[in-house]
């Protein structure tokens, strides 16, 4: 299952915003891939969110794979509107 955003914070997502979505998905077990660019990498791994150098007005999209993909998806969206990192596309 995967799902779009547009990342709305200014500085796209630095250190602090990819810090916060590392570690909303980390508790989960679903393999998360963060797409950007034609690139993906684990969502998990916060150097691979840095590498990425997501800037502001991107569009990421979001795949997860597992028994608990849907959760994760869920909490993703939360986090990225409720930290006001992004929107859903």
């Amino acid at each position: 299952m995967e799902k779009s955003f547009k990342i709305t914070t200014a500085e796209g997502l630095h250190a602090r915003p990819a810090t916060i979505l590392v570690s909303s998905v980390s508790p989960f077990t679903a393999s998360v891939e963060l797409l950007y660019n034609n690139k993906s990498v684990n969502l998990k791994s916060i150097m691979g969110v840095m590498a990425q150098a997501v800037p502001a007005g991107a569009v990421v999209t979001i795949s997860a794979n597992g028994t608990d993909a849907e959760e994760l998806i869920s909490k993703v969206t939360e986090v990225i509107i409720s930290q006001g990192l992004g929107e859903e596309c």
